[in-house]
């Protein structure tokens, strides 16, 4: 049997950018082997053990502390509570940045809120931040952020005549998919967030963000390009779905029906005029 030949510097950076290891920790290498503390001199001749007195109870073993966490369905009560209570978006980022109801911000570099004009008519919504939005803070900035910029001009727009948020605020780690229990915990907090932009159109990117936000368990093949009224609670918003950039960078074929969809979003804004 032929053994298998070693991995390229190309693949090990492959599977470990696969495994989520995607930042260095310092700027420069370091030599484990002269750190001192792990144990690479010989090791000092052990104390002999005294024998164990007689007559005297031992005392029980303390148990380890353990990390408190907030349970789901509390996580998510807090969520509605704090949400429905911020009266502007300044007022929901704060509440954002001091909520400790998801593990996410644990994990997270920092919060990733919004970016854009906030007295926009459109509002542009994703599933979660990646690295260079964990890294700079704001959404879509990497090599979907560049694709969005350029589906946005498309129909005469840019980032100051949009709106552009995520359904969640932290970056998972590792890139990993949102779980259902993160998603509900995040979810108050951009609905608040849509209700306080109150844009004419809202414009879900992905088949995560349009299941969570338009309520649907179709697919994003079959939910794009289709007008649904999205209700605020006081309002109702005219809504479609599209194609994630991050999906399209991965299968360019799918471009031609996000232009279609794009047709569609810049006719309904000259008609809402």
């Amino acid at each position: 049997m032929m053994p298998e030949p070693a991995p390229t510097v190309a693949q090990l950076l492959a599977f470990y950018l696969e495994a989520g290891v995607d930042c260095a920790l310092m700027d420069e290498p370091v030599n484990r082997l002269l750190d001192d503390d792990i144990g690479l001199h010989p090791p000092a001749e052990a104390a002999p053990k005294r024998p164990p007195l007689t007559g005297m109870p031992t005392p029980a073993p303390r148990p380890a502390p353990t990390r408190t966490e907030v349970a789901p369905d509390v996580a998510v009560a807090a969520a509605r509570e704090a949400a429905r209570t911020a009266p502007t978006l300044d007022a929901l980022r704060g509440m954002l940045e001091s909520f400790d109801g998801c593990a996410l911000k644990g994990t997270a570099t920092r919060l990733v809120f919004s970016d854009g004009n906030p007295q926009a008519r459109i509002m542009f919504v994703g599933e979660a931040p990646g690295r260079d939005e964990d890294i700079e803070g704001l959404p879509f900035v990497g090599r979907s952020g560049k694709l969005l910029d350029l589906m946005l001009k498309a129909i005469g727009l840019d980032r100051t005549t949009a709106y552009i948020a995520n359904v969640i605020p932290w970056r998972p780690p590792g890139n990993r998919t949102p779980t259902p229990q993160e998603t509900q915990i995040c979810l108050p907090f951009i609905q608040r967030q849509i209700e306080l932009v109150n844009p004419d159109i809202l414009v879900t990117l992905g088949n995560p963000s349009t299941q969570t936000l338009l309520q649907t368990r179709d697919g994003i093949m079959k939910s794009r390009g289709r007008w649904v009224d999205y209700d605020t609670g006081s309002r109702k918003i005219r809504a479609i779905a599209t194609f994630h950039p991050a999906y399209l960078l991965r299968s360019p074929s799918y471009k031609r029906l996000t232009w279609m969809d794009l047709r569609s979003v810049a006719k309904a804004l000259e008609a809402a005029k």
